[in-house]
């Protein structure tokens, strides 16, 4: 007995009705486990970051010194590993001494900012906090802070580890992860991924030229005022500077607490320093590197990074901005480029990628 033509259109929106939602289930499921798998993704886009440097000195090895192609990223590595070596050896026991003399300063910086506000000694408050905790608690926190700088060694070493081994290789990478698209999709993935790896390769290029230079500057300031530790506490500048925005202010803090023990003059220059040196980065450095910058609004970047703190700790923190800087670029080559038909530009593409390029009408 044949079915009704009724049944037969029930039974096809029952099978379309089983079809999506078992998509949609297969949607959830696969976003739950990236969720879990957060931690291991930022760990490889740092690889990624770290494949991009050494990328980049090789191809410069390359086209300035006629390093041959497949032995370029080999001495680039060499390069940078000898680089931190050298640097260690040289002033190693100099920083590591100065930094001893930051961790002892800032107790006494908290107590010296603490008077001045009125509220007595911070240190001994927080002693007395602490005696009120029982000793098994302190040392589960101990061995807590201990597994912590543990897990940031282990996680340090796999990304450098994985940046070499994808440096060597990034199109085996980058042909994998192409292929897990529609064949029609191929070139469209590919050229998508090309423009973000250029705008990364820019805005490294520009980060670490301002991080060098407010390293540098800071570390003068400091000494000129006569702050303790003035190589340490530059270097700490320099290195929160790899953090837009909110970086600055927090590497500053040690400065501005330490000068709090050397008189209230002292607070004043020191702040003086570091306004002025975020000024110089600001109005001179940066329009120097602008052209190897990605230009991206700052309320947007600012709420990027503090959504990248709150969501994945310090490490969303820390790579806040470079993947605001993948999303930037998706989101204006794929969606209001190929899916809106609005012409703009792409951070990445070269001239005449963005030349060529003629989005197809909305439909």
């Amino acid at each position: 007995m044949n079915d009704s033509p009724s049944s037969q259109q029930m039974r096809v929106s029952d099978n379309e009705f089983i079809r999506k939602a078992l998509i949609l289930i297969g949607l959830v499921v696969f976003v739950l486990v990236l969720w879990q798998l957060a931690n291991v993704l930022l760990l490889a886009f740092g690889a990624i970051l770290v494949a991009l440097v050494l990328h980049a000195l090789g191809d410069a090895l390359t086209r300035y010194l006629r390093v041959p192609p497949r032995f370029s990223l080999a001495v680039a590595s060499i390069l940078v590993f000898a680089l931190f070596i050298g640097l260690a050896w040289l002033f190693g026991s100099n920083i590591r001494a100065q930094m001893n003399s930051v961790a002892e300063q800032l107790p006494l910086a908290l107590d010296a900012f603490g008077r001045k506000l009125g509220i007595g000694p911070i240190s001994e408050s927080l002693s007395e906090l602490l005696s009120h905790i029982p000793s098994s608690g302190i040392a589960q926190r101990i061995a807590g802070i201990g597994g912590v700088l543990i897990g940031g060694v282990t996680d340090a070493v796999l990304v450098v580890i994985s940046g070499v081994y994808i440096a060597a290789a990034p199109r085996l990478y980058v042909k994998g992860f192409v292929q897990l698209f529609p064949i029609s999709q191929h070139e469209r993935i590919a050229s998508a991924l090309d423009a973000c790896g250029q705008a990364l390769r820019l805005w490294l290029a520009a980060q670490l030229m301002s991080m060098a230079a407010v390293g540098i500057l800071s570390t003068f300031a400091f000494w000129l005022i006569g702050l303790p530790s003035p190589h340490a506490l530059g270097l700490i500048l320099g290195l929160m500077d790899f953090i837009p925005f909110l970086g600055p202010v927090l590497g500053a803090l040690p400065a501005v607490l330490i000068s709090f023990t050397l008189g209230s003059d002292t607070v004043v220059w020191t702040l003086i320093a570091v306004v002025i040196v975020q000024q110089i980065e600001g109005n001179l450095i940066l329009p120097m590197v602008q052209r190897k910058m990605v230009s991206i609004p700052p309320a947007l970047a600012m709420f990027g990074i503090v959504i990248g703190g709150v969501v994945f700790g310090t490490l969303g923190l820390m790579l806040g901005f470079p993947l605001l800087v993948v999303c930037f670029v998706l989101v204006k080559k794929l969606y209001v480029r190929e899916v809106l038909g609005e012409p703009t530009s792409v951070p990445g593409e070269s001239k005449e990628e963005a030349a060529h390029a003629s989005p197809p009408p909305p439909a």
